[in-house]
């Protein structure tokens, strides 16, 4: 039993390489990756880079309205928000159940970030006049729009959401408009006018007329030629012209800007039809009856039912894209679906070729624009620049002053060993830094001061862990045995106290992250993720290469300065058995 025992062992000593080949590749890998992203420094927090964080606690007359999809919604529209004002780099992230934590970098006007972030959601619903997907072309509605029910709609072909359609599963397709409505899907000269023509009663040759001749109404058709510039100067691509862009009061006509798959298209919106207030209630389902795949389902109160009917009365009678209404949050259109018929009885299916994330995003959105729910600042902190540099100098001298006095003491005291302990920490430091910067990108991972606090401390924590193992295989040594038997025998009492050690840590760093809010949170992360490291770099790396040391002949015959002289340690002599004096008599014996 005892020959297999020794090949076992002779095997596991004869490996070492694989495992320090395999932390290498880790390690070119990861770094191959971060230059390949382009991220090739980690991301600064407000703290350390300069900024605005502002602290947002939710307020509500339902306590129930302060839930998790409501928060998440509300930092979705954030988000939306912050990019509206030509911000990089932002952060808007939920924290606790209440908490919404927006950081803003340098460079932004915090008070319009603070206006932006902090006010209510706007949520309208208004009829489109006029579109443009991208850089294609403009769909320009009909001088003279039809008066007959669209019986079966067809998708618009400039409308982000040409997939979808509005309809009343009460009504089905076929209803008239109200006669008494005014005409808000005209063209856009029609629209203009002082006094707009009830549909009901305008003629084809009258509508001919006012076209062909704008010479009768020489200010509005300024106002039309100063719109139509205005709409062909537009950029939705341009952040600035963005943000700009779909202000204007309940009652005007208004440019705004959506996004298509990516890229961004321009309209002309009609006034108001139905505020976002009354809507009831959104949810998104899956339509397992008809096959339509996942649909956003609107409930509106009696006064939003009215208006809806009224607006989808006269939209369903136009052309594309006058046949369709958008969704306006934020003055940023983020859906335009065309209609189909009227749609009466308060309830509204918006159908398409959903995604269940793509419905139920939607819904959120028409959630958000009838919900109780209000923001109140906590708390607002500005950081410059200038402090942001400081404090990070300060962080960098102190945790340069840790390791060199780690150094120090581990070469004074350890000597020749400190060389592993050295690669090991350059290791760990490499491996900390790459997997910093590409969480940033990532899961936007931002390095501020208590996070330099924990890799700071995470550098007495990886030393030691190597001193574990160093003093192991030490009292080895004392015990009589020489380097490579004590290197082996050592691992399995120190791997156990490392792993019991590094436990603890890890486990009050992921309490701390969950229990905390704010900055600790970058404390806790930091200090878990470098305990992880710490674990990965003495398995992978110190106890293979401290064996592959072992063989070499400073190390493995004691040199007074390889840290591992028995004399100097007070060895025991290896024939301590043979101290027991042999009998003089042989029949003692």
């Amino acid at each position: 039993m005892a020959a297999p025992k020794k090949g076992r062992s002779a095997s596991a000593q004869s490996k070492p390489g694989r495992a320090l080949a395999l932390i290498l590749i880790a390690m070119v890998a990861l770094t191959g990756g971060m230059f390949v992203s382009g991220h090739t420094t980690p991301r600064l927090g407000i703290d350390l880079a300069g900024g605005t964080s502002i602290t947002l606690e939710a307020r509500s007359g339902q306590e129930s309205a302060i839930n998790k999809a409501n928060m998440d919604t509300a930092v979705e529209i954030m988000n939306r928000r912050v990019n509206g004002l030509g911000v990089s780099e932002a952060e808007v992230q939920t924290q606790g159940d209440r908490n919404i934590i927006v950081n803003i970098p340098r460079g932004t006007n915090s008070e319009d970030a603070r206006d932006q972030v902090g006010t209510t959601a706007k949520l309208y619903f208004r009829p489109v006049l006029q579109s443009q997907v991208g850089s294609g072309a403009t769909e320009t509605p009909s001088a003279s729009p039809s008066t007959s029910p669209s019986g079966s709609g067809s998708p618009s072909p400039s409308s982000s959401d040409g997939k979808d359609e509005a309809t009343s599963p009460e009504s089905g397709d076929s209803a008239s408009p109200s006669s008494s409505a005014t005409s808000q899907g005209r063209a856009v000269t029609d629209a203009l006018k002082a006094d707009p023509t009830p549909s009901g009663s305008s003629s084809a040759s009258d509508t001919a007329a006012d076209t062909a001749s704008p010479s009768a109404s020489p200010s509005v058709d300024a106002e039309t030629q100063a719109l139509q510039a205005k709409f062909t100067a537009l950029d939705c691509n341009d952040p600035k012209q963005r943000a700009a862009a779909g202000k204007g009061k309940t009652t005007d006509i208004v440019i705004a800007c959506g996004q298509d798959s990516g890229s961004w298209s321009k309209f002309v919106l009609g006034p108001v039809g139905v505020d976002g207030t009354e809507v009831e209630k959104a949810e998104a389902l899956l339509d397992t009856q008809n096959g339509t795949g996942w649909q956003v389902v609107m409930d509106f109160d009696s006064s939003g039912a009215d208006k809806f009917a009224d607006i989808t009365g006269q939209l369903a009678t136009q052309t594309t894209p006058q046949n369709e209404f958008a969704i306006v949050l934020d003055d940023e259109v983020v859906s335009h679906p065309y209609v189909r018929a009227a749609v009466t009885g308060g309830k509204a299916e918006i159908s398409g070729s959903f995604t269940q994330e793509e419905a139920q995003n939607l819904a959120n959105m028409l959630s958000y624009g009838a919900l109780p729910l209000t923001f109140k600042e906590a708390s607002v902190t500005t950081v410059s620049p200038a402090l942001g540099g400081d404090q990070l100098q300060a962080g960098l001298i102190a945790g340069a002053i840790g390791l060199i006095l780690v150094v120090i003491y581990l070469v004074a005291y350890y000597r020749g060993l400190a060389l592993i302990a050295i690669a090991s920490l350059l290791a760990s430091a490499v491996l900390t830094y790459v997997i910093m910067a590409l969480l940033g990108p990532t899961i936007n991972f931002a390095l501020n001061l208590p996070a330099v606090c924990g890799a700071i401390v995470a550098i007495g924590i990886t030393a030691d862990s190597f001193i574990v193992y160093f003093e192991r295989v030490r009292d080895e040594i004392r015990e009589g045995r020489t380097l490579r038997p004590a290197v082996e025998r050592a691992w399995p009492r120190a791997r156990r106290t490392i792993l019991v050690s590094d436990f603890v840590s890890f486990l009050s760093a992921a309490v701390l992250f969950i229990v905390t809010v704010g900055k600790v949170q970058g404390f806790a992360f930091t200090l878990g993720l470098t305990t992880v490291l710490d674990v990965v770099v003495v398995f992978f790396f110190t106890k293979p290469l401290l064996t592959l040391l072992a063989r070499t002949k400073f190390f493995g015959n004691g040199h007074s300065w390889s840290g591992l002289d028995p004399k100097r340690l007070g060895a025991r002599p290896p024939l301590r058995r043979t101290r027991r004096p042999a009998p003089a008599d042989p029949k003692e014996a």
